[in-house]
């Protein structure tokens, strides 16, 4: 069976002697960026790889782009080779985020053609709870070869965010939280306030309490409420840094919406020019 959005820790654990299966561990803390390598030493799934968000998942920062930029893509190819990730094996990554960060890398992979990829439904801290095994061995990996299948049509400059806002032709989502969408905060970003036309849905509705994801028909219940008849096609993700909009993105497919894009710089991005114009309060 093919895993292509979220997986059960039950399911995975029945499968983690498979040689065809690939783990991944993407632990990370926006105030802290090595506390995940760190918790990952210290406790972490069996053979599990370790992917970190800064070096790993994003490239480096410049004047025109947000804080998280797009990976270089052969480099993360040839990361992806190294961790032992082929064309044919399936790949599960988890955090201890709700799939926060987790979801980066699910969407990486998808735009890099593989498919065969999951979230962890309610990651190491589910994991953790149900007892299941936690090793702090480093797992023995044999380099495998791996061939992308680049889909640039899955993400959104800001130039081309700015022209179909401007025709109507998109709904932009924001997954930040309602305070920083509105504008009365910001912790992170120079400037409050978010896209004018981008809607709000910040990504933690996604989740019960338990930490794992809503069902599927109620979260397709609740985007169409917010996309109305929109088709899924149309609908474009965004975040603070193109990070946490993977999670709204991801429990679109999860939902059976398919084909919503990600604008990956983000609201750090779009602040860099000061041209673009910026709004508070709804």
């Amino acid at each position: 069976m093919t895993y292509s959005t979220l997986i059960s820790t039950e399911a995975l654990l029945s499968q983690l002697n498979s040689p065809d299966w690939i783990v991944i561990d993407c632990r990370f803390s926006l105030a802290a960026p090595e506390q995940g390598a760190y918790a990952y030493r210290h406790g972490h799934i069996p053979n599990a790889r370790y992917a970190h968000l800064d070096r790993d998942l994003s490239s480096a920062i410049n004047s025109q782009k947000g804080r998280h930029p797009l990976p270089n893509f052969d480099l993360l190819v040839q990361k992806l080779g190294n961790w032992g990730v082929s064309n044919h094996r399936q790949v599960v990554v988890y955090d201890d985020a709700g799939g926060a960060f987790a979801g980066r890398l699910w969407w990486l992979l998808r735009t890099l053609g593989h498919d065969k990829v999951a979230v962890l439904d309610g990651g190491f801290t589910l994991w953790q709870k149900q007892g299941y095994p936690v090793m702090t061995a480093l797992p023995t990996i044999k380099p495998a070869a791996f061939r992308p299948y680049l889909q640039d049509e899955s993400w959104l400059s800001a130039s081309q965010v700015q022209d179909r806002l401007a025709a109507k032709t998109i709904c932009l989502i924001d997954a930040r939280t309602p305070e920083r969408y509105r504008g009365e905060i910001e912790p992170i970003d120079p400037v409050a306030g978010h896209v004018p036309g981008a809607v709000n849905r910040p990504f933690q509705a996604n989740l019960a309490r338990s930490g794992e994801f809503l069902p599927a028909e109620q979260l397709r219940g609740q985007f169409n409420d917010l996309i109305g008849t929109l088709p899924p096609e149309r609908v474009v993700h965004m975040c603070g840094s193109g990070v946490t909009a993977c999670h709204n993105l991801l429990a679109m497919e999860h939902a059976g919406l398919t084909g919503s894009k990600l604008y990956a710089g983000s609201w750090s991005e779009w602040i860099r020019n000061k041209n673009r114009r910026v709004t508070k309060g709804r």
